[in-house]
């Protein structure tokens, strides 16, 4: 996995998918609330009409290279994926709704706190 103390630093640099098509650019990372470790990013994506969006995207097989963040999943899965505004946050109601996308098992913690933490 990649640390996050050096995913941070990529803030702002592009987001690529396995064949190296541009999906947009990190923008923040969320940490397992378990075990503090990066498993999703936001990636910033605009539509044809212009108007930004913050889409999540898993890191787990994630692969840092000197010109991007390569990402396992395709380019339009991931701008499929559950959204938020840039000035937005992500609810507790819609965290399964991230992990499902992906085919990943949701599951809060024992006292039913939330998964998913912006850093």
């Amino acid at each position: 996995m990649i640390p996050v103390e050096n995913i941070r630093d990529w803030r702002g640099r592009p987001v690529v998918d396995p064949v190296e098509a541009k999906i947009g650019d990190l923008e923040a990372v969320y940490v397992d609330t378990l075990g503090d470790e990066p498993v999703f990013a936001t990636i910033k994506v605009s539509s044809l009409f212009g108007k930004t969006k913050l889409v999540f995207v898993p890191l787990g097989g994630a692969v840092v290279t000197p010109a991007h963040l390569k990402v396992a999943f395709g380019r339009e899965l991931v701008r499929e994926a559950p959204s938020i505004d840039p000035d937005g946050e992500l609810h507790a109601s819609d965290e399964p709704g991230v992990f499902s996308h992906y085919g990943l098992e949701y599951r809060t913690g024992s006292l039913g706190e939330r998964r998913l933490a912006r850093r």
